[in-house]
């Protein structure tokens, strides 16, 4: 018969993998999913000059992205599976690692509980990002360098996982510099090697270097990217720290709650009661090395990105880019709860840890999978490519914001004779410039009003929800700008097609010429 300890290992895989299928296609693609798709359809000769004019990432993701898609195709399923698969097989580093640190088996289970019930990691195994590439590589290159740390063994073997790891994103430098600072802090004997390691890593890094010289954009600046992130203070540390514990709970939008506090601030607050416990016997801990290892490799990257992101013009701060430091973080509270004394308190803090958890998972089980309106997009596009044309010209639709017309052009990208218009400018229309269409990328035409000489034309828009139901009539003033815009160049509603997303509501709007722009 098989023992209890590897049964309870099979059901922890077993959960592992199931909530990361859970409901990862309940959402459509978003606006950086669709980013990642559309650089892996460029012919392999102009994918790196395609995403090196974006400036944020390296390309070893869109590689393998494309190779996928040429397998499998960019089917919602399939391409959310890649990074679920990725998921999957950091389920083998974590392994090793664990082993590597000789953990007891108390502390394993609980390590590979928070492993497999964070909520943050579970989101970024279900989105179509480098993320959890990045997550499966710095977990790899953790074990690996302990391995290193500890015996002396696997040294060619990381220096070629950092490659990848810096190849991925910026981030995994962070994973590199940490490594450094753990040997120069705790063994120091190994300091040449490790530089040599350094120094290999960066001139693997050194053709995407070249790449960004030579095809960035004059002027571009990350600023446009990240310029939205705030800088850290203590905000920001909570926010980490809720991210590292919150069980199954993950922030879809920014319109949705930072954390499931309910859960969240309980556990943080049991955590670090067992850190302080276990601090006051830490100087008779036979296992210190491990600790201190974990302890820098989890401290360097946050440290490194707090600071940075008050020295440069920018903030480089956020969970998804610190998924490097979450499996040391959780593999120090899995220490810290088991191995406390006396143990009647360990396993009460242990008790009230799982009770909490699975009082996470019942509150998620009972909500409903959250409704973006950037959802809204595909399914309106379908209806005005279905939609009768009374022209032989080429079918125009014409939209105000940079991230709608980037969903729209996605979803008839491979239909002739269909053209996104983007108009800027028009008063009253919000445009948010976190998202921007591609540098480089021509597809979707811009204009201004005064350019509009159809007699019909199709717009796309999206306002807050009307506390009102809309009928099959809708009068002139039903709508605010960029309707009321046009009427005053002589156009009226005819048609109306809509898609309610709570708060918000996406309209697709036929208008036909009446009479000629008022004076």
């Amino acid at each position: 018969m098989p023992k209890k300890p590897t049964i309870l290992i099979g059901v922890l895989i077993i959960a592992y993998v199931a909530v990361r299928f859970w409901r990862f296609t309940d959402s459509c693609l978003w606006f950086d999913e669709i980013f990642s798709i559309h650089a892996a359809e460029f012919p392999w000769s102009e994918i790196v000059p395609f995403i090196a004019k974006d400036l944020i990432h390296p390309p070893l993701f869109y590689f393998l992205l494309k190779l996928w898609i040429g397998l499998f195709g960019d089917g919602l399923f399939w391409v959310r599976f890649l990074p679920v698969f990725l998921s999957i097989l950091a389920l083998y580093p974590f392994w090793m690692l664990c082993r590597e640190l000789k953990l007891k088996r108390s502390t394993l289970f609980i390590a590979f509980g928070l492993f497999a019930a964070n909520g943050a990691l579970i989101k970024y195994a279900q989105e179509v990002r480098m993320y959890s590439l990045l997550l499966f590589l710095a977990l790899t290159s953790t074990w690996l360098f302990s391995r290193y740390f500890f015996r002396g063994k696997s040294f060619w073997m990381l220096v070629i996982v950092n490659v990848l790891l810096v190849n991925t994103h910026y981030f995994g430098w962070f994973v590199v510099v940490s490594e450094v600072a753990a040997i120069i802090i705790l063994q120091r004997i190994k300091i040449l090697q490790t530089l040599l390691m350094l120094g290999v890593t960066a001139a693997g890094f050194v053709p995407w270097i070249i790449a960004l010289f030579r095809y960035s954009e004059t002027r571009s600046s990350v600023s446009q990217n990240i310029g939205w992130m705030k800088r850290p203070g203590i905000a920001g540390l909570l926010d980490l720290g809720f991210d590292l514990v919150d069980p199954f709970y993950f922030q879809q939008s920014t319109v949705d709650p930072g954390a499931n506090y309910i859960i969240a601030v309980p556990l943080v607050t049991l955590i670090f009661a067992a850190f302080v416990v276990f601090l006051i016997n830490f100087r008779n801990d036979e296992n210190k090395d491990r600790v201190l290892l974990l302890g820098v490799l989890a401290l360097v990257p946050a440290i490194l990105a707090f600071i940075l992101s008050w020295l440069l013009p920018v903030s480089i701060w956020g969970s998804r880019h610190l998924l490097i430091v979450f499996v040391p973080m959780l593999l120090l509270f899995a220490i810290f709860l088991t191995e406390i004394k006396p143990v009647k308190l360990s396993y009460g803090l242990i008790a009230a840890m799982l009770l909490l958890m699975i009082t996470g998972l019942v509150m998620q089980f009972l909500t409903e999978s959250p409704r973006h309106i950037w959802c809204a997009w595909e399914p309106l596009a379908n209806e005005w490519a279905l939609a009768p044309q009374n022209s032989s010209r080429p079918k125009r639709l014409y939209v105000f914001e940079d991230l709608v017309a980037y969903h729209y052009w996605f979803a008839t990208r491979s239909l002739p004779n269909y053209d996104v218009i983007l108009i800027k400018g028009i008063e009253g229309v919000p445009n948010d410039p976190a998202y921007f269409l591609p540098r480089g990328f021509g597809g979707i035409a811009t204009a201004d009003l005064s350019g509009i000489e159809e007699e019909e034309l199709w717009i796309s828009f999206r306002q807050p929800t009307r506390p009102e139901s809309a009928g099959d009539a809708y009068l002139s003033g039903s709508f605010g700008v960029p309707v009321t815009t046009l009427e005053n160049f002589g156009y009226r509603v005819e048609d109306v097609e809509r898609q309610v997303f709570g708060r918000q509501t996406a309209y697709l709007i036929r208008m036909t010429r009446v009479d000629q722009p008022n004076e």
